[in-house]
């Protein structure tokens, strides 16, 4: 299969695929329609479709999709059989709450490191995870050799924290700052907005949610 680039949509949309083809695994399901994924998933069968065909023939007229051959296939896509290590910089409350969670559904990502100017928790172990001084996190991210970032700092050092993330060979950024922070071309950022995230949920309810 030739590699292309698939649209950012439909990317995001590819592990939540991947999850929930895994629990129609564990129910001993062996095949599903696209209109079965969609009931499940909440896309419309179409879409779905349409996401499927960017990587060719994945199904069968008449026959839906095979669930352990997506699953085989979505695990080498989305590189489920590799583990990736994830910095966590920031140990506030939302740190500490990612840090307690630690992707336990997802035992292809794991927090194996934190960074804090906190001198009360650095230089300790918490929820399994070793955390460092700030003044350390460009030394231990090129040691470590870790290339994806959670940044949960406060917004007026996000950029010179992620500069220095950066410095030290990250390629990949969850960021939970306000701050739209500036990288490099070749560095991926994800931004998370949960204040914009919760307005625009409330806009929905006010404006669409009426009889």
């Amino acid at each position: 299969m030739t590699e292309q680039k698939i649209p950012r949509a439909t990317a995001k949309r590819l592990p939540i695929y991947y999850r929930y083809l895994n629990i129609l695994l564990d129910a001993d399901k062996t095949r599903v329609s696209s209109t079965e994924l969609s009931e499940a998933v909440k896309v419309d069968s179409a879409t779905i479709r349409r996401d499927f065909s960017y990587f060719g023939a994945l199904g069968k007229r008449g026959y839906g999709y095979d669930v352990e051959s997506l699953i085989k296939f979505f695990r080498k896509i989305l590189n489920q059989d590799r583990l990736t290590n994830v910095a966590l910089i920031g140990v506030g409350n939302l740190g500490h709450a990612l840090l307690n969670f630690n992707f336990h559904q997802d035992g292809n990502v794991r927090i194996s490191a934190a960074f804090d100017v906190n001198d009360k928790i650095a230089n300790t172990i918490q929820s399994g995870v070793p955390i460092y001084p700030m003044t350390e996190l460009r030394t231990q991210l090129e040691e470590q050799q870790i290339q994806v970032a959670i940044l949960t700092v406060p917004s007026e050092v996000a950029q010179q924290v992620t500069d220095e993330a950066v410095a030290g060979g990250v390629k990949g950024i969850l960021n939970f700052t306000p701050l739209r922070v500036t990288v490099p071309k070749d560095v991926r950022v994800q931004n998370v907005d949960l204040t914009n995230e919760l307005q625009t949920l409330i806009y929905f309810l006010e404006h669409y949610n009426k009889d």
